[in-house]
């Protein structure tokens, strides 16, 4: 009965507050879904794999609540993903081919116009943030796929390797991660260079 009437005070707080309605795409605890119902004692969420989730009203009103669309009439949602790219790549052709990737994708706005930041310089590369923005919150796992993979055919086509720093440790002597089909014919993978034994050699 505690319980009860602990999730009761909470469904009257939460309906003051109104920190969403109806339809809305929230991430509460951890669960990111569609809103389909609200009552006093629970709340009720639907996520992109059609499971439906009840979470008592007490613990929605002591957690985090994001609301993708609580400003989706008046301003657009940013959204925002990361590459990272090694130092031999101008970091301007990888801004343009970022941009490029953003408005080739369906539902992301030409204007405002998606932008880049290189939120670091690592020890093996930069890290580019990507930020595009929609008007279509409900959609933006579809966004964000249809983007990562333009993403991955705009660099595919300009020879631009997208390398984790792991790999970019052993890069010497082994051949380049473009898809096969974009890689010049002519290509041929650099020598493998064993620093100090090499020179003695020599």
């Amino acid at each position: 009965s505690s319980s009860a009437i602990s999730n009761l005070v909470a469904g009257l707080v939460i309906t003051y507050m109104r920190p969403f309605k109806m339809g809305d795409r929230v991430l509460i605890d951890g669960t990111e879904g569609d809103v389909i119902d609200k009552t006093l004692l629970v709340t009720k969420i639907k996520t992109i794999k059609n499971v439906e989730i009840t979470i008592p009203n007490s613990m929605i009103l002591n957690s985090h609540i994001t609301n993708f669309n609580a400003n989706e009439v008046t301003e657009p949602l940013i959204l925002h993903t990361n590459v990272t790219i090694g130092y031999d790549v101008p970091w301007n052709e990888i801004h343009e081919l970022l941009i490029k990737a953003a408005n080739n994708t369906e539902l992301i706005e030409v204007d405002p116009k998606p932008f880049v930041y290189q939120i670091s310089l690592d020890d093996f590369y930069v890290n580019y943030e990507l930020n595009a923005f929609t008007f279509q919150p409900h959609k933006k796992d579809d966004i964000y796929s249809e983007l990562h993979a333009n993403i991955q055919d705009a660099f595919n086509q300009a020879g631009v390797e997208i390398m984790s720093p792991s790999y970019s440790a052993i890069r010497d002597g082994n051949h380049t991660t473009v898809a096969s089909d974009k890689v010049p014919s002519n290509y041929t993978p650099p020598k493998f260079n064993l620093g100090i034994i090499d020179k003695f050699f020599k």
